[in-house]
């Protein structure tokens, strides 16, 4: 056994309403605490913000479990994963390999995104779904370089 739970059915993904932006930042807030051990750089309160921002934005989908709860989101952007968080709770589930799929679909031409290089978790996720590094990125916290991975899935056209 994997130990991996099965895919969660019920699980619904839209594009996210204004009124979702308290639970997406929940989300992102929850998953960046329980997968770093270094603080954000912005205080939860900034982030939220920040959250309500993206989201009134567009771009930002949602998958949403039965009982109305936001379990997962992405942002997107033409050609870009900006962002894509799963609640810890519910790792495993399929939930972010949905909203992936989700991406790639709206995203004919290939897709890139950046992760964290201390993000082994993340890493192996995106490389199982067909992407692969082609660079690097020092990405400036503060005074402290953290290095990001570059990502790109390019899709594969069938010629006539």
């Amino acid at each position: 056994m994997s130990g991996r739970l099965p895919a969660t059915p019920g699980i619904r993904l839209r594009p996210a309403a204004e009124t979702d932006a308290g639970e997406v930042a929940d989300v992102y807030l929850e998953s960046f605490h329980a997968t770093y051990d270094f603080p954000l750089a912005h205080t939860d309160e900034e982030v939220r913000g920040w959250v309500r921002d993206l989201v009134g934005s567009g771009g930002t989908w949602v998958a949403i479990d039965p009982a109305g709860t936001v379990v997962g989101m992405m942002a997107l952007e033409p050609g870009v994963l900006d962002q894509l968080y799963v609640r810890p709770d519910r790792l495993g589930e399929g939930i972010g390999r949905r909203l992936l799929e989700l991406a790639k679909e709206r995203s004919p031409d290939g897709l890139s995104l950046y992760t964290f290089q201390v993000n082994d978790r993340a890493r192996r996720f995106y490389e199982r779904h067909g992407f692969e590094t082609v660079g690097k990125y020092d990405f400036i916290v503060g005074t402290h370089a953290d290095e990001d991975l570059i990502l790109r899935h390019t899709i594969m056209q069938a010629h006539a």
